[in-house]
Protein backbone atom coordinates (compact mmCIF):
# COMPACT_ATOMS: atom_id res chain seq x y z
CA UNK A 1 0.00 0.00 0.00
CA UNK A 2 2.97 2.52 0.54
CA UNK A 3 4.41 1.85 -2.75
CA UNK A 4 1.02 3.17 -4.25
CA UNK A 5 1.25 6.31 -1.77
CA UNK A 6 4.83 6.57 -2.85
CA UNK A 7 3.96 6.51 -6.55
CA UNK A 8 1.37 8.93 -6.39
CA UNK A 9 3.42 11.44 -4.53
CA UNK A 10 6.42 11.18 -7.14
CA UNK A 11 3.84 11.56 -9.81
CA UNK A 12 2.30 14.25 -8.38
CA UNK A 13 5.48 15.70 -7.66
CA UNK A 14 6.82 15.37 -11.53
CA UNK A 15 3.91 16.27 -12.67
CA UNK A 16 3.84 19.99 -11.04
CA UNK A 17 6.99 20.39 -12.42
CA UNK A 18 6.42 19.47 -15.57
CA UNK A 19 3.37 21.88 -15.56
CA UNK A 20 5.39 25.03 -13.87
CA UNK A 21 7.90 24.24 -16.69
CA UNK A 22 5.62 25.16 -19.31
CA UNK A 23 5.06 28.77 -19.02
CA UNK A 24 1.52 29.92 -18.90
CA UNK A 25 -0.50 27.14 -18.59
CA UNK A 26 -4.24 28.03 -17.48
CA UNK A 27 -5.62 25.32 -15.59
CA UNK A 28 -8.81 27.22 -14.73
CA UNK A 29 -11.04 25.13 -16.99
CA UNK A 30 -13.11 26.67 -19.65
CA UNK A 31 -13.71 30.68 -20.85
CA UNK A 32 -16.26 32.31 -21.53
CA UNK A 33 -16.86 36.35 -22.41
CA UNK A 34 -13.91 38.92 -22.57
CA UNK A 35 -11.57 36.60 -20.95
CA UNK A 36 -11.87 33.59 -23.65
CA UNK A 37 -8.88 33.33 -26.05
CA UNK A 38 -10.36 32.94 -29.54
CA UNK A 39 -7.69 30.97 -32.38
CA UNK A 40 -8.02 31.92 -36.09
CA UNK A 41 -10.02 29.39 -37.78
CA UNK A 42 -8.36 26.74 -39.69
CA UNK A 43 -7.73 27.76 -43.60
CA UNK A 44 -8.94 25.13 -45.90
CA UNK A 45 -6.58 23.13 -47.70
CA UNK A 46 -5.60 24.13 -51.05
CA UNK A 47 -7.98 23.58 -54.05
CA UNK A 48 -8.99 19.93 -54.18
CA UNK A 49 -7.96 19.00 -57.58
CA UNK A 50 -10.25 17.79 -60.40
CA UNK A 51 -11.43 14.43 -60.98
CA UNK A 52 -9.86 12.80 -63.57
CA UNK A 53 -11.73 11.41 -66.65
CA UNK A 54 -13.41 8.33 -66.49
CA UNK A 55 -10.44 5.90 -68.26
CA UNK A 56 -11.79 5.24 -71.47
CA UNK A 57 -13.51 1.27 -71.78
CA UNK A 58 -11.39 -1.54 -73.60
CA UNK A 59 -13.45 -2.86 -76.02
CA UNK A 60 -14.53 -6.35 -75.37
CA UNK A 61 -12.79 -9.55 -77.12
CA UNK A 62 -14.20 -11.86 -78.55
CA UNK A 63 -13.11 -14.54 -76.55
CA UNK A 64 -14.93 -13.04 -73.47
CA UNK A 65 -18.42 -12.80 -75.45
Amino acid sequence: MWKIALGFIVFAGLALFILSKGGDIDMGGEKHGAEAVHSEPAKPAAEPAPAAAPAAQAPASAASQ
